[in-house]
This record gives structure tokens, C-alpha cells and sequence, in this order.
């Protein structure tokens, strides 16, 4: 339960320092990428020769790594994508907050993929020591939009020399949320969402600035916070007063995410808790920026338009 609190929390400062928005009409099938020299993070590094023994930190990243067809060569990763299918669960794991660097060296990986949350309060570059160890080092921050998460897959993809594999999953995720689109494109009833990151007594939801907003609007749906931006603290009595017609929850620590909201001092006022409109959301899926990301938007676009989806 610690470590989904943990992990949820720091999802959300991570976005939130790193945050770049658009907001697309339509999905773009992206093209060759070249060969990128800076990462993510604008951190210049050099290809690998090879790549045979990867270190993936952070489940977003090695969600990718996996898809892509790399998960036998990822040698070590970090305790949070332990649940990420196909990771054997007799590999170790670092704590993607204080990396152990002389681990790292003396493991001597071709290359390591590290989320922008191990920089979250802390120094510049922590894997400095690492790079100058002549291993590769490659940031990949949180992305804040559903074109950015593209732009990471391929990025990835194009590093481990996957780029087919990359533009494959990429077509896909375009074609799915072309499909989703079109159908929330006419709806006619837009309900009001209040999608739930984190439960009480510390609520946190998003405006707009985040992919999961932009999945809200997908389905043709409005969040009830869309007119403020990144992650952000709920107030109880605020939202009462949005009473949005439906609740998403993406909690899984408790043994009952949905009845405990539905049993909340006042919340039988809201609309939604009277519909029984109250539905639980893939965590991994909603609160990791990658190609996943369609799985939580098809439960978003049924929980809130069943009849259209």
C-alpha cells in the first residue's frame, strides 16, 4: 500500500516539473526518427554500439522496453515495475530515488533508461558519475500530452535500433484513439468527470496540461477541473460543489476503491454517487505515460458513455 502511495505522489510532481502540452485534432502517424543525440531531458549522450544488458528505471520506460521485445536484455530495473508483465521477478531492483551508482557501474549495462522522477528535488544529473563511467545514460521524463508519449516511444524505439517495432505500436495507439475520437466527437451529452489520482484525505485530480485531461476529451467528456492546469490538491468542499455527473477512481490500495468514495460524509449529495455512476480505472494503465494508455481511455470511454462505447 506504501509503495502505490509513493509512487502515485510521485507520478504527480513529476508531471507536474515536467509538463509540455498539445492538444492535437488528430493523431499523427509519426515518421523516422533520426538518430537523436540529446535525450529526452535535452541531456546530450552517445548511441550504443550494441544493446545486450539494459537497465530500465522507471515502469514507464520499461513498459516500452518490453513491448518493443527487449525484456531479456534488461538486466536490473527499479521496484515499481515489478507488476510490468514479462519482468522476471527474480530481478533486482534499485530505488529510482537514491540509485545506487556503483551498482549501476559495476553491472556495466550498455545502456540506462531513467525516469525524470530520480532528478524530482534533487541534483542536475545524479547518473553523472555513471556517464563518465562511458555507459549510456538516457533521461526520459514524464510526458504531459498523448503526442509527447508518442514522441518517447519512438525516441526509445530508435535508440535500441526497434524503430519498426516503435512506429508499429505508435500506428496502432493512432489508429485506437482516432476510433475513440470520432465516436466522442458526436456525442451529444457531455458529462462532467472527476477523475480521482489520489483519495482522501489527500485528493489529487488534473486539469488540462495532462494526457489523462486530453483522454477526457477524447470520449466527449468535460473535466470538472479543465479550466486549471497540471495536477492539482481537491478540496472537499469545491468538489461537492462541481457535483460532476461521473466519479473515476484509479486507486488500487484500497479493498474497495468505488464504495469507498460512494461512503464519503456528503457525497451522496453528488450526482454521480446517486447514479452509481462510480467506476474504477487501470491504475499502471491511467498513471503511466505510455502506449498502455489506451487501455485506460476505452475504460474511460465506457465508464462514462456506455451506451456510445
Amino acid at each position: 500500500m506504501k509503495k502505490s502511495i509513493t509512487f502515485i505522489v510521485l507520478c504527480v510532481l513529476a508531471v507536474t516539473v515536467f509538463a509540455a502540452c498539445t492538444t492535437p485534432t488528430e493523431e499523427p502517424v509519426y515518421e523516422q526518427a533520426v538518430t537523436p543525440t540529446y535525450d529526452r531531458d535535452g541531456f546530450p549522450f552517445t548511441m550504443p554500439n550494441q544493446v545486450n544488458n539494459i537497465i530500465s528505471i522507471g515502469p514507464s520506460n520499461t513498459e516500452v522496453l518490453v513491448e518493443l521485445g527487449f525484456v531479456d536484455a534488461i538486466i536490473q530495473t527499479d521496484m515499481f515495475s515489478s507488476d510490468v508483465p514479462g519482468i522476471s521477478e527474480d530481478i533486482a531492483t534499485l530505488d529510482m530515488m537514491s540509485l545506487d551508482l556503483e551498482r549501476i557501474i559495476s553491472l556495466n549495462p550498455c545502456i540506462v533508461f531513467v525516469t525524470g522522477m530520480t532528478r524530482v528535488g534533487g541534483e542536475m544529473d545524479p547518473l553523472a558519475a555513471v556517464s563518465a563511467a562511458g555507459i549510456t545514460v538516457v533521461y526520459m521524463p514524464s510526458s504531459a500530452s498523448i503526442a509527447a508519449i508518442k514522441e518517447d516511444i519512438l525516441f526509445i524505439a530508435t535508440v535500441v535500433g526497434a524503430m519498426d517495432v516503435g512506429e508499429a505500436i505508435v500506428a496502432n495507439m493512432t489508429e485506437e484513439i482516432n476510433r475513440i475520437r470520432a465516436i466522442g466527437n458526436n456525442v451529444t451529452e457531455r458529462r462532467t468527470v472527476y477523475f480521482e489520482i489520489s483519495p482522501a484525505p489527500f485528493m489529487f485530480s488534473f486539469g488540462s496540461g495532462t494526457f489523462l485531461h486530453e483522454m477526457i476529451e477524447l470520449v466527449g467528456a468535460v473535466n470538472v477541473f479543465g479550466d486549471q492546469e497540471g495536477w492539482l490538491g481537491v478540496a472537499d468542499e469545491v468538489l461537492l460543489a462541481l457535483n460532476p455527473d461521473v466519479i473515476l477512481t484509479s486507486t488500487n490500495f484500497l479493498d474497495d476503491p468505488i464504495d469507498e468514495i460512494k461512503t464519503r460524509s456528503g457525497w451522496d449529495s453528488i450526482t454521480a454517487v446517486q447514479n452509481g455512476n462510480v467506476f474504477i480505472i487501470n491504475t499502471s494503465a491511467s498513471n503511466r505515460p505510455n502506449h498502455n494508455i489506451v487501455i485506460a481511455l476505452r475504460e474511460i470511454a465506457a465508464a462514462v458513455h456506455p451506451d456510445e462505447f
